[in-house]
């Protein structure tokens, strides 16, 4: 007897292999995707979510299904890391704290997400081969809502907050090596 589809969330959910993990990371990335463009109001922002988010869902079919990322996908991607870098530079100097505006907080929720997908990537490509560029593509993601984040509070005139660990020795940059 066929079994009712209504008790299955995930076809593959039983596997044990990582490639689940990531399918999963990768769709619970996809979902916050969304819920960043029902909060968004700046339209460039919106419209480069409104681009990513199935190429999440394409990144994510790409390890067990067909390639669907392609290198030109991956400069198209750098491109976006780009202009955002451009715009918020002097904001991204140093560590800041997840903070800001609701959009710029759920930014920074994808980006988190982000890196979780790239490290299930990792556990997938520990037992098979997975081209590079995708995990090229998933490192980049979350670096690119990071600065969306950055961007976005700084459309909004919010201020970052710098994080200065207690942890970890900050290295001096090489102007004030040489002034000191």
């Amino acid at each position: 007897m066929k079994k009712d589809m209504r008790f299955l969330c995930y076809p593959f959910m039983r596997e044990n292999a990582p490639t689940v993990d990531f399918e999963i990371r990768t769709d619970s990335l996809t979902t916050r995707i969304g819920e960043a463009i029902s909060v968004t109001d700046i339209p460039e922002v919106m419209e480069d979510l409104c681009y990513l988010q199935p190429m999440v869902y394409h990144l994510n079919g790409s390890v067990r299904g067909k390639l669907a990322i392609t290198e030109q996908d991956l400069a198209e991607l750098s491109d976006m890391y780009d202009r955002y870098v451009a715009e918020v530079k002097e904001q991204i100097d140093q560590f800041v704290l997840p903070q800001g505006t609701h959009a710029a907080c759920i930014l920074h929720v994808c980006r988190s997400e982000a890196k979780k997908s790239v490290r299930a990537l990792h556990h997938v490509m520990l037992e098979r081969a997975v081209p590079e560029h995708l995990m090229d593509y998933a490192n980049l993601l979350a670096n690119v809502f990071f600065v969306m984040a950055v961007y976005v509070n700084k459309q909004h005139g919010v201020d970052e907050i710098p994080f200065v660990s207690k942890s970890y020795p900050t290295k001096r940059k090489k102007k004030e090596e040489t002034h000191t």
